[in-house]
């Protein structure tokens, strides 16, 4: 789980930007980004409810798509891991490429790649043809992920907090539906073609108002991230720290627990007996339920003198919930679902926890790109092992005591980052 879907999006560092103006060096005057700002937001919201749909659709029609391709089990699991891949691998490619191309235009294309991958992996009758327009698809969705907080402080310094909120709750919007949908998308077309391919039409459809921004801004964006990346060099380097270990290591457990949960929860359901709508519905309740949780969160991180509690409180969520897939996933599937959904609280905190545990911006910025991009390395093997695992024994046993032993590594890293230090003083 996109870093799960529950909260902000797992997002590695945007390029600094100065988020009131930029330096005109060639007129020697103040230029200000923030043009067109109503049709900014609005392409912003459209892309952001595209961020997760491609993986949540599929997370609820697996079943199907593994029997219509002839999927293995590891095929499925690769399928299943490369959100992860693609966050990890073009996410940190991202700020190279808006220094040279203006981010409006680098936007077109990556909702470009996104429809065009939906659509090829709903017409293919190959298996690897399916994996290979997947990660097409994706590639848009991890280009995305970086831009978004750049535009936010580029085009609206001044309200930043509101429209990441409002970008926030768009994209966990765009997850719960596609997640809900999926199925009965499905069924009402008679093929799980229409419930993948369906969402190609909202990618197109958040190409459109950033064709005019492309054409309009190109110059003026490229010059701004140019000047930004040349004048906020990173200086600190976590990967050399304890620190920086210990987040690296807790942001990808909790990715790999929330991406292994986005790509088989409803397969877990199916199987103990729920219709596929059910644990389409079951799946999008981790997201729905998640939403306060996050909102809440990094208040109440940033208030605590220790996240030891916060810690603690997750894993027991954690723990009892995969205890009750393990035992009794019929019988109280919304208690495990909640407690699921507590559980992916981890993802805003260790958010949270990047801006506490730096002193500066570019400790906060160097901490941020360590930890996410080590962090979905990780998180790939999540969903893949889940995927080899239930094949090989047949049940989901074996699969939930592999997640309760990344829960047990998470918890050992989540307290080495609990008390208040910085990655400045290591």
């Amino acid at each position: 789980m996109t870093p799960p879907p529950t909260a902000a999006p797992a997002l590695p560092a945007p390029v600094a930007v100065d988020p009131h103006s930029t330096r005109d060096p060639g007129a020697g005057r103040r230029t200000h980004p923030a043009t067109g700002g109503a049709l900014v937001l609005v392409g912003m919201l459209l892309v952001a409810l595209n961020l997760r749909a491609v993986v949540t659709s599929l997370g609820a029609l697996l079943d199907e798509v593994r029997d219509g391709l002839g999927l293995s089990g590891a095929t499925a699991g690769l399928v299943t891991t490369l959100p992860t891949i693609a966050f990890a691998g073009l996410g940190a490619l991202t700020p190279w490429l808006v220094r040279r191309v203006a981010p409006a235009r680098v936007l077109v294309v990556a909702m470009l790649a996104l429809a065009v991958g939906q659509v090829l992996r709903a017409m293919t009758d190959s298996a690897w043809i399916f994996v290979l327009t997947s990660a097409l698809a994706l590639s848009g969705i991890a280009v995305a992920n970086i831009l978004l907080p750049m535009l936010v402080k580029q085009h609206f310094p001044h309200r930043t907090g509101l429209v990441t909120g409002a970008y926030t709750m768009a994209l966990t919007l765009g997850t719960t539906v596609a997640a809900a949908s999926a199925v009965p998308i499905a069924h009402a077309f008679g093929s799980w073609r229409a419930g993948l391919g369906i969402w190609a039409a909202m990618a197109a459809v958040a190409v459109l108002p950033w064709v005019p921004l492309a054409l309009r801004t190109r110059r003026a964006a490229r010059r701004a991230t140019s000047t930004a990346a040349a004048t906020a060099p990173v200086r600190v380097r976590p990967a050399r720290t304890r620190l920086g270990w210990a987040m690296a290591v807790y942001f990808g457990a909790q990715s790999l627990s929330g991406y292994a949960i986005m790509g088989w929860l409803a397969q877990l359901f199916r199987d103990a007996g729920y219709q596929p709508e059910s644990a389409g519905l079951l799946l999008a309740g981790v997201t729905a339920l998640g939403v306060p949780i996050a909102l809440l969160m990094p208040t109440v991180a940033g208030r605590m003198a220790t996240l030891r509690p916060l810690v603690l409180g997750m894993t027991t969520a954690s723990t009892l919930a995969y205890l009750g897939l393990a035992l009794a996933p019929h019988g109280a599937a919304l208690l495990w679902v909640l407690l699921l959904a507590i559980g992916q609280g981890a993802f805003p905190m260790i958010l949270t926890a990047i801006g506490l545990r730096a002193r500066t911006a570019e400790g906060t910025v160097a901490l941020s790109a360590f930890a996410q991009s080590t962090g979905y390395v990780i998180a790939a093997l999540g969903p893949l092992l889940v995927g080899i695992l239930y094949e090989v024994t047949g049940g989901w046993t074996a699969p939930i005591g592999f997640l309760l032993g990344a829960l047990a590594v998470q918890t050992a890293a989540g307290l080495a980052i609990a008390r208040p230090r910085y990655v400045e003083d290591e």
